[in-house]
């Protein structure tokens, strides 16, 4: 490929404004465009250095050192390649959403990669302080989905525990598509009777009903435009999930006492901490309903799917809850609390420190602050000194319980760790704890 064609190459991709930069098939950037000298460039020039010393730190390229590889995939299978990666910027590390193009000769031989960048920055402050920060495989595994289906119309689905953060996930979403400038409309499906489900999602006519002296729009025609998100959808009653079938097939609607048909324009969002496909086999849960609403499933890690992400969140969090601002945890403290499994996920950990930052008069949350305000620490357990203690004669089965309550208070490091300390294997471990928590 000529010098001629490279200069045009370069020439064509400064005037595009996504930061790109042009790649060598030894990792070497060829040159970068004005807007990623903007937007990640710093003070070093770019030509000749390594993408993956650029954009990680790293001294080996990114497959070598436990990373997807782009620009690999790519000259393996000769096409464009997406993934999402951590990347250092002059404000820090940001997730960005990396596209690689193969460019080819005039023998149509693979020459040069050109890397498209678009950060991914959060939507809002209370995103990043309810939980939507992370660098976790299991997060960064749900942001990519949240990325690769935000651009489209099709029907998404979230799974996961309670307190996971669905609706900010499925606010991520909707901010990220082309219906961003429309509304979001949150529905909660639990508790819907058959009455409130109609007059809220499809609205009302003026004298539809006693005490309905005006017309009402439905939160359907609210969404126009935008996303319609249902909560807990394994909550609706199977003659509600009728009505909402037929709303998402005919994409029409009708008004409580209206006799016409009006078209309905939303992008569906849905969510539920149950199991669906189980409900669907014990038919408390249409299976066409289910087709319908589950084009796209997105999985919500679990905190102690993301234990890694713990300090991270606990940082976040604090510093959105804090009465005082700049205070830090100890290590003691950041150590206990990714220790820890908490059931109701972020928001329980969002609980806790804030109770916490209640407790602490000083420029540190340390860790009697943690304890001192935590659910499930049975004071009885904890002498001043932090010593097991039982006061009482009981049966075996109840002392393992409540030894099993103490150590996950007191011990550090990972589960792995902490079961070989005890002398059982990891999944013993876990069924045990996860037996201790249902009781």
């Amino acid at each position: 490929m000529t010098s001629h064609f490279l200069s045009e190459l370069i020439s064509f991709l400064d005037g595009l404004p996504e930061p790109r930069i042009v790649m060598d098939a030894d990792y070497r950037i060829v040159a970068a465009n004005a807007a990623y000298v903007h937007e990640f460039g710093g003070d070093k020039p770019l030509a000749g250095r390594a993408c993956y010393e650029v954009s990680h730190r790293f001294n080996v390229p990114c497959d070598q050192a436990g990373e997807s590889c782009p620009l690999k995939q790519s000259l393996e299978t000769g096409e464009p390649q997406r993934v999402l990666h951590l990347h250092h910027t002059p404000r820090g590390e940001e997730h960005v959403a990396v596209e690689t193009t193969p460019i080819r000769d005039d023998q149509g031989q693979i020459v040069y990669f050109v890397e498209t960048m678009r950060v991914v920055r959060q939507a809002s402050s209370r995103a990043a302080a309810q939980g939507l920060v992370g660098r976790s495989p299991a997060f960064v595994g749900m942001l990519e989905k949240i990325l690769r289906v935000a651009n489209s119309d099709a029907a998404v689905v979230l799974l996961g525990e309670t307190g996971t953060g669905k609706e900010l996930v499925a606010r991520a979403i909707h901010e990220a598509s082309s219906r961003e400038e429309g509304p979001f409309v949150a529905v909660d499906c639990a508790g819907m009777t058959e009455t409130l489900f109609e007059s809220e999602l499809f609205g009302y006519e003026k004298g539809a009903f006693t005490g309905a002296t005006h017309r009402k729009l439905g939160l359907v025609e609210a969404a126009a435009g935008g996303t319609l998100f249902l909560d807990e959808i394994g909550e609706l009653p199977l003659a509600l999930q009728v009505k909402l079938l037929r709303l998402l097939e005919t994409g029409t609607f009708r008004r409580v006492g209206g006799l016409d048909w009006l078209p309905a324009s939303f992008r569906l969002i849905t969510a539920t901490h149950r199991d669906l496909r189980a409900m669907v086999q014990a038919e408390t849960f249409r299976r066409d309903l289910y087709f319908r609403i589950n084009t796209f499933p997105i999985h919500t890690p679990a905190l102690h799917e993301r234990i890694e992400d713990i300090p991270l969140l606990a940082a976040s969090l604090l510093e959105r809850v804090d009465r005082k601002p700049g205070r830090k945890f100890s290590s003691a403290a950041l150590e206990w609390l990714s220790s820890r499994r908490f059931s109701g996920n972020i928001r329980e950990l969002r609980n806790l420190i804030e109770r916490a930052t209640l407790m602490a008069d000083g420029e540190v949350i340390d860790l009697p602050h943690l304890l001192d305000m935590a659910d499930d620490v049975p004071a009885a357990l904890l002498g001043e000194d932090g010593v097991f203690r039982i006061a009482e004669v009981i049966d075996l089965a109840t002392l393992e319980e409540r030894y099993l309550a103490w150590v996950r208070q007191r011990a550090t490091g990972d589960h792995a760790q902490l079961a070989e300390r005890l002398g059982v294997s990891p999944r013993t471990l876990y069924r045990k704890l996860q037996g201790y928590e249902k009781i």
